[in-house]
């Protein structure tokens, strides 16, 4: 397993992670790779990473889930982070040949802040 750091800037924000996952793969690596954040405010999705999509998804993600209103906001007032991390989910799983991503042309790893801004460790597998 290896790890890396991602800082974002913003309460939600979309992040094209691809190249830090592939550099965390070991040259001989084949099999899958399991993208892991060990966040509930967070999550790991694979998508296209044209800027206007990444806005796009946190714009879909804040029209989705309301920013506040939710019980969990009585205990710490981020009930909404938790509730977008939950439809983003936490891990992806990608094909990997040769210490490479086998990814589609359009695809990429993209990490998901649902409650920012924040310094994350993202776990990658093989």
């Amino acid at each position: 397993m290896r790890t890396f750091e991602v800082d974002t800037d913003r309460r939600t924000e979309v992040r094209d992670v691809t190249d830090r996952v592939e550099a965390a793969l070991a040259d001989d690596a084949d099999g899958v790779a399991t993208v892991f954040t060990r966040h509930t405010t967070a999550g790991v999705a694979v998508n296209e990473a044209e800027p206007r999509l990444l806005e796009d998804i946190e714009s879909a993600l804040g029209a989705l889930v309301a920013d506040e209103g939710w019980a969990h906001d009585a205990l710490d007032g981020n009930a909404d982070a938790h509730l977008r991390a939950l439809l983003v989910g936490p891990a992806a799983t990608v094909p990997v040949s040769d210490g490479s991503l086998e990814l589609g042309s359009w695809q990429a790893v993209l990490f998901v802040e649902c409650d920012g801004p924040r310094s994350r460790t993202v776990e990658v597998r093989t």
